[in-house]
């Protein structure tokens, strides 16, 4: 079992699926359907029922009931992309077996290190087997730990007929990454009374608490003329910028933040005298201080237009995705299910807040109760990524006690 699981996710990380952000059309890279194709032949292969992939690289399958008892159906979610971060091509994966603790050398020769100083996680998991990268790419355990994991799971009840069951669903779908899984996810055809995404980070972990999101444009026109002549005359929006960042919780940010504390995170910022462009994300758990934080930029723009005059600073707030917890909070036996099933793969379940968003969230509010399970994977999003493989059998073993209990508790 532990071999299979491990060589499922060392193929699917050699499959380059970086999504991009900003591009046009849905899989936003055409190269997500390599995985896509992959994924559908496995599936067939494997024995699964209703197997298709549409025209936007979205995967379904069934794992048919092999009891006649009228019972819930229930599904499984991971995403295919990678983050455009960091490169997904070329991923070389590592095994550590039997991890004693220390830094890990990604590439010696390049200085590359995953030291126990700045990733003290490491230390939680001395004496398991990591896989790492080779220090230059990316690994892919955010989401391919997931696919490997719903995969394994749906081969060993398949494999293990006496585990009573419902009918279950699996999913796999493109550009999570860039805030659009959920976007052309077909919810009906999924046909599911409730699903978990299988994209969590530290092995035991359960989440259906996510930040409220909005995005943030602010466009500042400034006056440019020569600056030997620029007294009375000259506006630099640069200097306009700068302002407008100080109006806004200097200790509100993400690197000062954490747990259920919200933030705004200034993510880019162009500019030259004549104009200058910022770009925030605001977020928050709570839905009211969220209303609260968008306000507050909204508030700063006023209070720089008239100083400046009406339209030199031009706000745009946008709402992204919203707490799936109002979703959730009259179906706690979700949750209750989800909590069983990880205490007896792992010993305990944490039930932590999501300091993001997943496709979970979305698809909770498009009516498909939707929380959020482990994949095991750490310090997601970049070279020094890794994923315990005992972490990913626990989370497998997640899935199958979740179709067990389900069916026990009818």
């Amino acid at each position: 079992m532990t071999k299979e699981l491990v060589n499922r996710f060392l193929k699917y990380v050699s499959v380059d699926t970086q999504s991009c952000d900003g591009a046009q059309g849905c899989p936003s890279t055409q190269k997500q359907f390599d995985l896509a194709r992959l994924l559908v032949q496995e599936l067939t292969d494997m024995g699964m029922e209703d197997v298709e992939m549409d025209e936007h690289a979205y995967v379904y399958a069934t794992l048919p009931a092999n009891t006649s008892r009228k019972l819930p159906v229930v599904g499984f979610i991971s995403h295919m992309d990678t983050s455009p971060d960091a490169s997904g091509a070329g991923v070389h994966p590592r095994i550590i077996s039997n991890y004693q603790g220390g830094d890990i050398v990604l590439d010696e020769k390049a200085g590359v290190v995953t030291t126990v100083e700045r990733f003290p996680e490491l230390n939680d998991h001395v004496g398991e087997d990591l896989i790492v990268t080779d220090g230059h790419t990316l690994l892919g355990a955010d989401d391919k730990a997931g696919i490997a994991e719903i995969m394994q799971a749906m081969a060993y009840l398949k494999a293990h007929p006496e585990i009573e069951h419902g009918k279950i669903r699996v999913a796999f779908n493109p550009d999570e990454e860039i805030g659009l899984g959920a976007h052309l996810f077909d919810v009906e055809k999924f046909g599911c009374d409730w699903a978990y995404t299988m994209d969590g980070g530290e092995v035991g972990e359960l989440e259906y608490e996510n930040f409220n999101a909005a995005s943030a444009k602010i466009t500042i026109k400034g006056c440019n003329v020569h600056p030997g002549y620029a007294r009375g005359k000259m506006r630099n929006a640069c200097l306009m910028a700068h302002q407008f960042m100080g109006m806004l919780p200097a200790t509100s940010i993400p690197a000062a933040t954490d747990g259920y504390e919200g933030f705004y995170h200034l993510c880019g910022f162009q500019g030259t005298v004549d104009e200058a462009m910022l770009s925030y994300i605001v977020r928050d758990h709570d839905r009211t201080r969220f209303e609260q934080r968008k306000q507050t930029i909204l508030a700063a723009a006023e209070v720089m237009n008239r100083e400046y005059g009406e339209g030199t600073v031009v706000a745009e707030v946008a709402d992204q995705y919203y707490n799936m917890k109002c979703q959730l909070e009259d179906k706690m036996h979700i949750i209750d299910i989800a909590q069983q099933a990880i205490v007896e793969a792992c010993g305990v379940c944490k039930v932590v807040p999501i300091r993001g968003g997943t496709d979970g969230a979305q698809l909770s509010f498009k009516g498909l109760p939707c929380p959020n399970i482990f994949a095991g994977g750490l310090n997601f999003h970049g070279r020094h990524e890794f994923v315990p493989v005992q972490s990913m059998e626990k989370a497998m073993m997640t899935v199958v006690n979740i179709c067990r209990l389900v069916a026990e508790r009818g």
